[in-house]
């Protein structure tokens, strides 16, 4: 399995997350975006999720809750400002969890040689945003959330 790799950088406002995966994009585009494969693969394994919306279009929006094994609810939601398929997406995210801190997330899907590199670039309103989202456990997380969509997309080829 590839590794998930990281960039914070101190003072600043942002973090960078790469991705390999061993398949063309449009497949990883495909269970990137699609409501059907999107619980298979987003967050934690230990978390249920259930997309209550996805319109993968500018100005459309998305919200997805997922529940922990006692039930407790974590909703999670935002808009798309830019939708290129099998290229790229702009869109916001924000935990409900603690509203008003938004961030704006570019992802961009590259292939090179059947190898598609998912490059995303998230941007918060401040340091402590950032470090707050850090230390909320969201490498952990995404990375778990990531080596997932890399076995859905094994099995999608």
């Amino acid at each position: 399995m590839a590794e998930t790799q990281f960039v914070i950088e101190p003072s600043r406002q942002d973090i960078v997350i790469t991705r390999a995966f061993n398949a063309p994009k449009d497949i990883v585009f495909e269970a990137f975006t699609n409501p059907e494969h999107i619980p298979n693969w987003w967050g934690p394994a230990e978390y249920s999720t259930v997309i209550e919306s996805a319109e993968m279009r500018p100005g459309g929006s998305w919200r997805y809750i997922q529940q922990d094994k006692d039930g407790n609810e974590y909703g999670f939601r935002g808009v798309y400002h830019d939708v290129v398929p099998n290229e790229r997406i702009v869109s916001t995210f924000e935990f409900e969890g603690v509203p008003g801190h938004v961030a704006l997330e570019t992802v961009v899907f590259t292939e090179v040689d059947g190898v598609t590199t998912y490059n995303g670039l998230s941007v918060f309103q401040s340091i402590e945003d950032r470090d707050g989202m850090v230390a909320s456990g969201m490498r952990e997380g995404f990375s778990e959330g990531m080596d997932r969509l890399e076995a859905l997309i094994e099995k999608l080829q």
